[in-house]
């Protein structure tokens, strides 16, 4: 299956920075307020905004990253965290001079949105969750039990596809499996205290075939002090045509995208 591309309709440059101790790529298309896009777990750039970066990329200037060990970003000796992966994101920024960002986040990458939000409320102005959680309860128990036996053949075709042809050192994908399915296994929730606490204004995006509950969304919703919601029919990441549900996929990303540039740009 081809991955779609950003070139076809924006310009995309894709750099390297040393960050805490990785080599971490990031491409930045587009001019304008800054935009951050933190992809999923497994995943990269492509898989998981391929095709809404390009609409992104006509309003701001996108600055997508690839955390450790995923895509074109190397490993570093440490487990993944969702806090380590905030504090990389913020080295970033600074290291690029940006001193304030909307910040998008899918899935994991949602997750690690929030701890940006909670841990720099400086760097980030406005936020968008897109299928994130922050506690336990906020996905089915059959997701918790398929993470204490995880094999590589759970993990869609095409994020292995896409490590091997991109990856630095394509012979990690197992690494990258098994750390990604470590970090879930020693989850913990993030305080509720924590999340209450994110002054950015927030929106949250979910499918009601979400991996995360719609009463998790809910949750989330009356958590954060400054947030609205958005729930659509599919699955996850249906709406913004991610790339492993492409086949339960439409066109709808085309109309998310406005929805969510009208929450981003209003005062």
């Amino acid at each position: 299956m081809a991955l779609a591309t950003t070139t076809a309709t924006a310009k995309t440059e894709g750099k390297y920075a040393k960050v805490n101790g990785i080599n971490m790529y990031y491409e930045v298309c587009g001019e304008g307020k800054p935009l951050v896009l933190i992809h999923g777990a497994a995943s990269t750039i492509q898989t998981t905004f391929g095709r809404v970066l390009p609409l992104f990329a006509q309003k701001h200037k996108v600055i997508a990253v690839e955390l450790q060990i995923h895509g074109h970003t190397s490993d570093r000796n440490a487990p993944l965290s969702f806090e380590q992966d905030a504090e990389d994101v913020a080295e970033l920024l600074k290291q690029l001079g940006i001193k304030n960002a909307d910040v998008m986040g899918f899935s994991n990458g949602g997750t690690t949105t929030m701890y940006l939000a909670a841990r720099h409320p400086d760097l980030v102005n406005k936020i968008v969750i897109a299928s994130g959680m922050y506690k336990h309860n906020g996905v089915p128990d059959a997701f918790w039990e398929g993470m204490k036996t995880p094999k590589l053949s759970d993990m869609p075709q095409v994020y292995q596809d896409e490590y091997k042809r991109v990856a630095p050192k394509p012979e990690l994908l197992d690494t990258m499996f098994i750390k990604c399915a470590q970090r879930m296994q020693t989850f913990k929730d993030m305080p509720a205290e924590d999340v209450a606490a994110i002054k950015a204004p927030s929106l949250i995006i979910i499918g009601d075939k979400d991996v995360p509950t719609p009463e998790h969304a809910v949750e989330m919703y009356h958590t954060l002090p400054h947030s609205s919601l958005i729930i659509l029919p599919g699955f996850h990441g249906d709406y913004i045509g991610e790339i492993a549900n492409l086949k339960n996929s439409n066109d709808q990303y085309k109309l998310v995208v406005p929805m969510i540039e009208h929450f981003l740009s209003a005062e």
